[in-house]
C-alpha cells in the first residue's frame, strides 16, 4: 500500500517522515510559502490538481490520500478519496468547517450557547465599509489564510484602515481565496461567497485546542493543548501539554465538538476545535474548526501521551482504527511549542548563528528548531496583516512544566532570543545571554497573532522545511 501526501511541509513533513517505514508515501503540492515553489499559485485550480491525482493513482499505486495543509490540502484530499473511493472526510463537511460564516451558521442552529455574535461585513474587498455596524468587532477572512487579516477593531476608522489593499495585497487575497471558492460555490452554494470578511463579537477567555478524531461517525478525544498569549495581544506564545483544562471542561468541549461535527457530516478523519474558556462567566465558545490535525502539536503529544497524530492520520487514510494503535513510550512529562515574535518593525532581528544551533542541540538534543527569515518587504507586510513577526519556533520537553521553563530559558539564551515565557518570572535569571538578536522590549504586546514559514533542525539536521527569505510577494503566513 502507498499514501500519497498532499502540500507535505513544514511539521507534516517531520511527523509523515517518522511513519514512512510502515507507511511509504509519496508527495504532491507546492510549497505556499517559498519561491520559486509558490508561482504555482497562479492559475491554481483544486479540482484540476485533483483531477491530474487521479489519474496518476493507478500506475503509482496509490491507495489513500492524506494532508493536514489548512489552505488547500484537506479539501484536496477530501475530492481526491472521494473520487477515487477511499476514506477519508466528507467533502460537504470540509467545506462546513471552513467557510467560516457557513461554520458559524451551524454551530448557531446546534450549538447557540457555544457560539458568538457574527456577520458577514457586506462589501467587497477594499469597498467603503458599511455604516451601522457594533464595535468592537473581530474581524476575519471568512475562507481563513492562515492568521492573515485576523484582528480586533475598535470603531469604523480602524476597520477601514484594515480593509485597505495594495494591487499586489489583493492579487495575494484573491488567489488564496479562488480555489476554495470554486468548490464551495459547486458543492455548498448555500454557504455564499467566500471572498468576504466576517465580523465577531470579540470573546475573553484562555483559549485551548481540543484535538480528536472521528472513525465510523463516532468521535474520540484525543487530547487538549493550552494556548498562551503574549500579555496584551492575541498572538500566540506557546503552546504547552499536558493541559490545565479539568477534564469536566474538556469533556464540555468534547460535547460541542461531537454535535457540530455530526451536524455537518463529518464521519471520519482528524479535526481541531479551538475554543475560549471564560472562568469569571463559564462561557465556552467556540473559534473555529479544522478539519485537519493541528499539525504543530504533532510531536508534543508524542513526547508526553505517546500519541503520534501522523501515525494516526496514516491510519484513518487506509480506513483503520487508531484506537488500534500501540501507543509509544512518553519521553518527558510537559511539552510546549514556543513561539518567538518581534512587535516592533524597527527591531532588528537576526537568526541564530551556526555555533549557537550547535550549543543548543548539544544542551538540548531531543529540540526542534524552526528559523524563520524574512526580507524587510516581507516583515513590513506581517506587521501590516499580523501585527506581529515570528522569527522563531523551539519544541521542547521536560520532566515538567516548571523544569520546562528553566530549559526553555536556558535554550532561548543559547539563541540570543527573549524567552516566550513573557507572562512569568525567570525561572534563571543569572543564565549567561548568548549573542543577541532581539530584546524583551521587542516583544513588548502589540495586536494579532501573526507568524512566518520556515526551516527546521533536530539535533543539526535540516528537517527539509521551506526557507521563506526569497518568497517575496507570495512569502505568506502559517496558523501559530
Amino acid at each position: 500500500m502507498s499514501t500519497l501526501v498532499l502540500f507535505n511541509y513544514d511539521w507534516d513533513q517531520v511527523g509523515f517522515a517518522r511513519n514512512a517505514p510502515a507507511y511509504p508515501f509519496d508527495t504532491a503540492g507546492f510549497d505556499l510559502f517559498s519561491f520559486p515553489s509558490n508561482a504555482q499559485l497562479v492559475g491554481f485550480d483544486l479540482q484540476r490538481f485533483v483531477d491530474r491525482l487521479a489519474s496518476k493513482a493507478k500506475r503509482h499505486g496509490w491507495t489513500a490520500v492524506a494532508s493536514n495543509h489548512e489552505q488547500f490540502g484537506a479539501l484536496a484530499a477530501a475530492l481526491l478519496a472521494e473520487r477515487m473511493g477511499w476514506p477519508g472526510t466528507p467533502v460537504a463537511a470540509v467545506l462546513a468547517c471552513q467557510h467560516k460564516r457557513y461554520a458559524r451558521q451551524m454551530l448557531a442552529d446546534i450549538c447557540p450557547e457555544a457560539n458568538c455574535a457574527f456577520a458577514a461585513l457586506d462589501a467587497a474587498y477594499g469597498a467603503p465599509v458599511p455604516d451601522g455596524l457594533q464595535y468592537p468587532a473581530f474581524v476575519k477572512p471568512i475562507k481563513a489564510a492562515f492568521s492573515v487579516l485576523a484582528r480586533t477593531v475598535a470603531n469604523r476608522a480602524e476597520l477601514h484602515a484594515h480593509t485597505r489593499f495594495g494591487f499586489w495585497e489583493l492579487w495575494v487575497i484573491r488567489h488564496l481565496v479562488e480555489p476554495f471558492e470554486r468548490i464551495s460555490q459547486a458543492r455548498l452554494p448555500q454557504a455564499g461567497s467566500a471572498h468576504r470578511l466576517l465580523l465577531e463579537e470579540p470573546v475573553n477567555g484562555a483559549q485551548y485546542n481540543l484535538d480528536g478524531y472521528v472513525f465510523e461517525s463516532d468521535v474520540r478525544l484525543l487530547g487538549v493543548v493550552d494556548a498562551i498569549h503574549y500579555p496584551g495581544t492575541q498572538a500566540f506564545m506557546r503552546f504547552e501539554v499536558p493541559s490545565r483544562l479539568s477534564t469536566a471542561l474538556q469533556a464540555r468541549a468534547l460535547d460541542v465538538a461531537r454535535r457540530f461535527l455530526t451536524h455537518v457530516g463529518f464521519t471520519h478523519g482528524l479535526f481541531n476545535m479551538e475554543f475560549f474558556y471564560d472562568e469569571a462567566t463559564d462561557r465556552l465558545t467556540v473559534i473555529e474548526f479544522n478539519p485537519r490535525m493541528a499539525a504543530q502539536f504533532s510531536d508534543l503529544y508524542l513526547r508526553v501521551r505517546g500519541i503520534d497524530l501522523h501515525h494516526y492520520a496514516l491510519a484513518l487514510a487506509h480506513g483503520q482504527d487508531p484506537a488500534t494503535l500501540p501507543l509509544a513510550v512518553p519521553s518527558a512529562g510537559a511539552a510546549a511549542s514556543f513561539v518567538y515574535r518581534s512587535f516592533s518593525p524597527e527591531a532588528r532581528v537576526s537568526q541564530p548563528t551556526a555555533a549557537q544551533k550547535s550549543a543548543l542541540l548539544a544542551a538540548f538534543p531531543d529540540a526542534l528548531l524552526f528559523e524563520f527569515p524574512k526580507t524587510p518587504s516581507q516583515m513590513a507586510r506581517d506587521f501590516k496583516w499580523l501585527g506581529s513577526y515570528r522569527y522563531g519556533i523551539v519544541h521542547q520537553a521536560a520532566s515538567d512544566a516548571a523544569a520546562l521553563q528553566r530549559d526553555c530559558e536556558h535554550a532561548s539564551r543559547l539563541l540570543g532570543w527573549p524567552a516566550p515565557y513573557a507572562d512569568k518570572p525567570s525561572a534563571v535569571p543569572d543564565l549567561p545571554m548568548g549573542k543577541p538578536v532581539v530584546t524583551l522590549a521587542d516583544s513588548a504586546p502589540s495586536v494579532p497573532q501573526g507568524s512566518g514559514q520556515g526551516h527546521g533542525l533536530s539535533n543539526g539536521q535540516s528537517s527539509g522545511q521551506s526557507n521563506s527569505q526569497s518568497s517575496g510577494l507570495l512569502a505568506l503566513t502559517s496558523e501559530s
